[in-house]
Parts: structure tokens; sequence; C-alpha cells
């Protein structure tokens, strides 16, 4: 039976553990953080093949040298969907619809601040360049309160560890769909519907993230949308990959993406994505 390494155990792990399985997949836990770790290779059992690499870079390393096999998603894929700015750099140049978007590279003057403002119609998102989970994002009414914002993250990129001192400024899409699309080796295998429930959109809230209270329903994503999807994943060059959409009667826009996406239920994806996935995860292993 192939042995797969799985950083995270969170949703996923639970998730994958016996569909993989019944594939002939073992999936198996490995702890790269909040723990000590020994450099002479005693810290992990024997696998063949990882999953997606480790959050945290520095100790991902660590483990990528221990473990020495092939990710899923590689150290390069997490770096091309880890930060937004690049990702849509990529994905513009690539030809594919995205949010209009600045990168703000901290420290800034008030008046390139206000010259950035003045390129969008308000409201204006404010979206810190790493984070996930909707933290720390913010919609900015007027330049008073978008000039606000930003002294705060000057604040915190004044600090000199600050690993990231950028974020984006993007355009508001106001009722927006909220669409998350998977990927996997380069084919659209399922879709859910991220919405807050009615009394939250009234008690004026509007990120659409599950962490955030947001309900994911499982949808069946039109040919275009699904298309759209594997493009993002294919200008990226990752093969499992969450492709987040905003689509409104207008247009329909990549947002972000996630080389880290946590699995649904099985329920509201293709009847065949356990076994899409399976055949990704041995041919990495080979």
């Amino acid at each position: 039976m192939l042995r797969l390494a799985v950083p995270t155990k969170a949703e996923t792990f639970d998730r994958m553990r016996d569909p993989l399985a019944q594939r002939g997949i073992e999936v198996g836990h490995v702890r790269t953080d909040q723990r000590t770790l020994p450099l002479d290779g005693t810290g992990f059992a024997d696998y063949d093949v990882g999953f997606v690499f480790p959050a945290r870079l520095p100790e991902g390393g660590v483990t990528d040298a221990l473990l020495d096999v092939p990710w899923v998603n590689d150290r390069e894929a997490i770096l091309r969907s880890r930060h937004k700015g690049e990702t849509l750099a990529r994905l513009g140049t690539s030809g594919l619809p995205t949010l209009e978007s600045v990168v703000v590279s901290n420290s800034v003057t008030e008046s390139a601040l206000r010259d950035v403002f003045d390129q969008f119609e308000p409201p204006v998102v404010v979206k810190p360049n790493s984070t996930t989970r909707g933290i720390g994002i913010a919609k900015a009414h007027d330049l008073d309160s978008f000039l606000g914002i930003c002294d705060y993250l000057d604040l915190v990129h004044d600090y000199r560890a600050t690993g990231d001192q950028s974020f984006l400024v993007q355009s508001f899409l106001p009722k927006a769909r909220d669409y998350r699309a998977m990927v996997v080796d380069g084919e659209y295998v399922g879709a859910v519907e991220r919405r807050l429930p009615e009394s939250a959109l009234a008690s004026g809230q509007w990120k659409h993230n599950v962490h955030r209270g947001a309900e994911a329903t499982g949808v069946s994503l039109d040919p275009a949308l699904r298309a759209l999807a594997e493009r993002a994943a294919s200008a990226l060059d990752i093969d499992y990959l969450g492709v987040d959409l905003l689509v409104t009667d207008e247009a329909a826009v990549v947002n972000e993406t996630n080389a880290r996406p946590t699995i649904d239920s099985a329920t509201k994806y293709e009847p065949d994505f356990w076994d899409q996935l399976a055949d990704l995860i041995r041919t990495t292993g080979e």
C-alpha cells in the first residue's frame, strides 16, 4: 500500500483517510510544527509521497529533506499560490480575468496611497498579501477610512521582523456569488458555493469564508466557469488547487487560489473525485 504523508491533521485529513485507503493509499500524519525535530532522520516514519508542502516553510524545508519524497504540491506550488499579488500577476499575464488590484509595498507616502485610492470606485477592499480564511481583510468606503486602515498596516510593518510588508488594494464586487472550484491534475472535479446566512448578510457581513460563518453548498458550475478554474490551475502549474471565483451577472473573475484547499464532503464533488485524487497521488509517487 502506498504511504501518503499529510502534514496537517484537520478536516481534510479525516475526510481523505478512508476513501484513499479503499484505493490502496494509507494516509499518515507527519507533524512538522510545534514539536522538537531531530535532524538525524529519526523523527519520521517512511513514506512514499507527500500531499502538500507544510504551511511553515522553514520547518517544511527540514521535513522535505528528511522525508525525501515527491509532493503533490511542492514548495514552489505553494509559493505560487501563497502570495495573492504574485498569483494575480501570474493569472493576469496569462490572460485570465481577475479583480482590479494594486500591490502596495510598505513604506509608501500618503500621496501614493491617495493615488491608489483614486484609481478605484469605492468601496475598496484592503487585503493582506499572505493570509487565509479572510483574516485581516477590510473594506473602506471613503479615503479617510482607507488611510486609517493603511496606518494600522504601517504599525504592523514597522516591526522589523515582519516577513511580508505588502498588501493589496482591490475593487469590490457587490452581490457577487462566491465559488470554490476544485481542480485535480488539470481537471475540474467539483465546486461549492460559499454563502453567508441571510441574517449575517442583513447585519452587514460580506466575507463569504466558511471560517467566518458561511455555508458551503455543492453546486454544478457551468462549462465556462469550469474552464476558467482549469485555466487558472494550468497558468499556475499546480496539480491540486482550489480556485475562488467571484461571479456577477456581468462577469466572472478569479479572486484567489489555494494550493492547500480543504476537502469538503465528497457529496459536493463529482462522483470520480476520489479516483482522480488517488490517481494524482500515485502518479506523483512513481
